[in-house]
């Protein structure tokens, strides 16, 4: 029974219907509650209504209604979703974790089937489709059947979870992306729970579950760790949030698209610093922000390292939920339940009272691109030309990579300015992984001011497929996609692409043969107001056919590049190029042999798969000739916003999403068709390659067993910074040479069905061979190498990171990994840490860490260690034989303020990063679920 010290339960009556809600207006006698951001009023109602006197008290609510711009620090309070997203990559892996738990709970002689959400769990089935098949018109169909054939052990699981687990939703492949639908459909903004109302919130087992922030619903991403115990009841525990207000003014110019407006934002927040900070807007020029353009922006908060960024519900709110087709008597209780809670923007309303704020001027926007391989790297249009020469030149035509540039971070997880000067000589490694400066690719100077360096050249004749000869050379745009949910869910870029398509087939123009082309959508509606408006006509002319409605390219499921190109990429060592209108960009992630990545709005990735390179000034140059032999400027084919906000008045209906979401849940025969076991425990199939019982609780006890100090450990291996959670747990293609690919030849898995990392999450046997085997990972224990490579210790003698952590749980030694700043910065990505956990780390070691990464670490029982400095700093090498000694002290004691790390006897002192008592549980019972399992087995 929930407590109600406040009194802050009422009656709100909405026509004649009435609800039970609390008040935030009693939750602070004497205070006026308006000044309280908005984001801060969600989790204090989330409180309230949980109050049980353990997990949140009287005086956690009371606490977080005193909130002011001072209060965050230590305070920790205890957030309770209402509901839980997911996307399959991670979706997967949770359901296989559920399913063991229910073994391992009916071993210890509960009831399996009390291994069962609480809440409402939302999976879409979004990750898995790969754009073999491109530019063609049976794309889409090819690409189904091939996910279809693929993903079947995977998909049996799902079905199965359908039926076994209470409160779980699954939508189908080929229907969108989980983000695009939640926006569109799944969304509630406010919950009805049989009378009681009460904010919509939620978590995602994915990074951009902020996306849904810009309807008003407060979500972030978490690992699928986390994600699987808030599904069984336990609160997310966090610390009180700061929150920085974004205060927007003016208006953006014609041309300007509102993935310019989030590249800018994220180049702005990245520079000002709001990691793990929630992120609220306000300003004038909100009014005029349609819904779709402030879920773009909040799509992209962990490229800039916001927890969140919010929007509040005001009536751009409300016409978005009736054009979306939501039940008119649920937009009333939208529109009345935030009035009467002060949840409701009015633009005369004075802004809320923030930790900080910083101000962006619409105006100042211009069209841009990010890369080549983060996000928050911005580069005005104007400067693209400039900026990929010197991207190239910097580091040569041998490795051609990215300046990396020495960083003053100012915050945890890389909140950074950018200074203009050069790294030293001996700070970045051959790979570009500085070791005291950023990641692989990392910001130099205004390219404004940069010399205007001579492009090197090397070109290379190619045989293109069906005969056609053309010739590649460094800075060839090879990939062109449409793709991920942070534009396709925004009619107004969207339309934009379609518009300028048209131009450009009316003029004659036609998409370099080298590029590969792909359109893949976040939801149906999308093509739905292509096929009405007449613009999926002339994309599919220059080669965007629809492969599939999903992530594809964004997350690395881009499939090959076109016959021919990967040969002459090989035979000239080219430094070629994607354009994307996705969110991420970084090394490795796109496409293995594609080192450069440039994040762009849909209209000019349709303009550089016309003018085929990045090594041309969009803004002065031809993007080529017409059928007269004109040349054809991007200003001759740019459409005007009133003529993209035309076509979206007369194509884009509310009919389409009524009709588009009707079915949802039925998918197509290939779903209807599965064959699933019945029961509450899931029955692994002996020759899947698929779905495996996880290990993870094999010879459980009841009664944790004590911590105990990590001695005579070995470094696994020795990063700089910025690795990535992509570097740690890679999403894409199976090398065949690697410890995965050759676990699969061995048990019978041709080549073509390898699939990807990502689809084979659900078996443990193929992700810890691909834990660290990015190829582009370097590891410093290996110089001059690239992937998963490593040296055994004491002998040095080279080995992948697989084979070498079996040949130490062999010899009985325990692990460490040593990092720089940043460890684990990226995707919510719990296999990251799961594989880092089964290859027997006991602990890591870094500089700093990303939010969700330690969690996740904190979840599967490895200790997040901050070091006081870098470990180039402290002196190691990697070689040294380390102990971390005071972890014991946990079995039976406190948290220790400081432990101590000795390399080779040498004794300095580190920071356990278990920041909250609930992390403090979470790690003395081994983990996040193991002790979850243990309180369902107590009860």
């Amino acid at each position: 029974m929930m407590i109600d010290s406040f009194g802050a339960r009422s009656t709100l009556i909405v026509g004649d219907h009435p609800y039970e809600i609390f008040r935030l207006e009693t939750l602070a006698p004497g205070r006026d509650i308006s000044v309280l951001p908005y984001s801060i009023k969600v989790l204090l109602e989330n409180l309230a209504r949980h109050e049980d006197g353990k997990a949140v008290t009287a005086a956690d609510v009371a606490g977080l209604a005193a909130w002011g711009p001072g209060s965050p620090g230590a305070n920790e309070l205890a957030f309770s979703p209402e509901r839980v997203l997911m996307q399959d990559f991670t979706g997967v892996p949770a359901v296989v974790d559920l399913a063991a738990m229910r073994e391992a709970l009916a071993v210890l002689g509960g009831d399996p089937s009390r291994v069962n959400p609480r809440i409402p769990v939302e999976l879409v089935i979004d990750h898995s489709v790969i754009a073999e098949v491109s530019g063609r018109p049976d794309a889409f169909a090819l690409n189904a059947e091939l996910e279809a054939t693929r993903n079947l052990e995977r998909y049996q699981l799902l079905r199965w979870a359908q039926q076994a687990f209470d409160n779980v939703s699954i939508v189908p492949p080929d229907t969108g992306i989980c983000h695009q639908i939640n926006l569109e459909h799944l969304a509630r903004v406010v919950f009805d729970c049989d009378g009681l109302a009460y904010p919509d919130t939620l978590v995602g087992t994915d990074s951009h579950t902020p996306m849904v922030n810009g309807l008003g619903v407060l979500g972030w991403g978490v690992g699928g760790i986390e994600a699987e115990a808030a599904m069984l009841g336990q609160p997310v525990s966090m610390l009180v949030p700061s929150v920085v207000g974004l205060h927007l003014v003016g208006e953006l110019s014609e041309g300007v698209t509102a993935t310019d407006l989030v590249l800018t934002v994220a180049e702005l927040l990245r520079a000002h610093g709001v990691v793990g900070k929630l992120v609220e807007c306000y300003g004038p020029a909100l009014s005029a922000i349609p819904v779709e353009t402030r879920a773009t922006i909040a799509n992209m908060s962990p490229e800039y390292g916001a927890t969140a960024t919010m929007f509040p519900i005001d009536d751009a709110t409300l016409t978005y939920l009736r054009f979306t087709g939501r039940d008119p008597d649920h937009v009333a209780l939208v529109d009345a339940y935030a009035k009467e809670q002060g949840l409701f923007r009015r633009p005369d309303d004075p802004p809320a009272l923030y930790s900080e704020s910083i101000e962006l001027d619409l105006g100042s926007v211009v069209p841009s691109l990010a890369g080549p391989a983060r996000p928050q790297d911005r580069v005005a249009l104007t400067e693209a030309k400039r900026a990929f020469r010197a991207a190239l030149a910097r580091h040569g035509t041998e490795r051609v990579l990215y300046p990396a540039t020495p960083i003053d971070r100012t915050d945890e997880a890389s909140a950074e300015s950018f200074p203009a000067s050069d790294p030293p000589a001996d700070t970045a490694d051959e790979g570009g992984q500085a070791n005291r400066g950023g990641g692989p690719y990392v910001s130099t100077s205004d390219p404004a001011t940069a010399p205007f360096v001579e492009r090197p050249s090397r070109p290379i004749a190619a045989e293109l497929s069906g005969g056609t000869r053309a010739t590649l050379d460094h800075g060839s745009v090879v990939i062109a996609a449409i793709t991920s949910c942070t534009n396709t869910s925004n009619p107004e870029v969207m339309i934009a692409a379609g518009l300028l398509a048209k131009r450009a087939v009316d003029r004659g123009l036609c998409a370099k043969p080298w590029v590969k082309t792909s359109l893949a959508p976040g939801s149906r509606v999308v093509i739905d107001y292509y096929e009405r408006s007449g613009l999926l006509e002339p994309l599919a002319t220059l080669g965007f056919h629809l492969v599939g409605y999903g992530c594809t390219t964004c997350i690395g499921n881009s499939g090959p590049l076109l016959e021919g190109v990967p040969m002459a990429i090989a035979e000239g060592d080219l430094a070629v190029c994607a354009v994307l209108s996705g969110n991420r960009n970084f090394e490795g992630r796109i496409h293995p042999e594609v080192p450069m990545n440039y994040l762009a709005s849909p209209p000019l990735v349709v303009a550089y798969a016309l003018a085929g390179t990045m090594d041309l000034d969009l803004t002065t140059e031809p993007l080529g000739t017409d059928r007269t032999g004109r040349p054809v400027y991007l200003a001759d084919l740019w459409p005007s916003m009133a003529e993209v906000r035309e076509v979206i008045r007369s194509a884009v209906t509310s009919e389409m999403f009524r009709a588009g979401y009707a079915s949802i849940f039925e998918g197509d025969e290939h779903w209807q068709s599965l064959e699933v076991p019945a029961g509450h425990t899931f029955v692994w199939p002996e020759a899947s390659t698929y779905t495996h019982r996880p290990p993870f609780f094999d010879g459980f006890t009841a009664v944790a067993p004590p911590i105990t100090d990590v001695l005579g450990a070995r470094a696994l291996a020795l990063f700089g910074d910025s690795v990535t959670t992509d570097h740690i747990s890679p999403a894409g293609s199976i090398e065949p040479d690697s410890p995965a690919g050759l676990w699969l030849t061995g048990h019978g898995v041709a080549r073509a069905d390898f699939n990807s990392y990502g689809a084979r999450r659900g078996n443990h046997e193929v992700m810890v061979r691909g834990t660290f085997a990015n190829v582009r990972l370097r590891n410093q224990l290996a110089p001059g190498t690239e992937g998963g490579v490593t040296r055994h210790s004491p002998d040095g003698a080279p080995s992948t990171i697989f084979d070498a952590a079996e040949a130490y749980r062999v010899e009985g030694v325990p692990l460490v990994i040593v990092a720089g700043k940043d460890y684990g910065s990226g995707s919510s990505r719990d296999w990251a840490a799961k594989g880092t956990a089964l290859l027997g780390v006991r602990a890591v070691l870094a500089e700093s860490f990303e939010r969700i990464h330690r969690s996740n670490l904190i979840g599967m029982g490895v200790a997040p260690i901050e070091l006081p400095a870098s470990p180039a700093d402290l002196g190691l090498s990697g070689s040294e034989v380390y102990d971390v000694v005071g972890l014991e002290h946990l079995s039976d004691g406190p948290l220790p303020g400081t432990i101590t790390v000795r390399a080779d006897g040498h004794p300095f002192e580190a920071h356990l990063r278990l920041d909250t008592p609930t992390e403090v549980d979470y790690y003395r019972s081994g983990g996040i679920l193991p002790y979850v399992l243990r309180e369902l087995a107590r009860s």
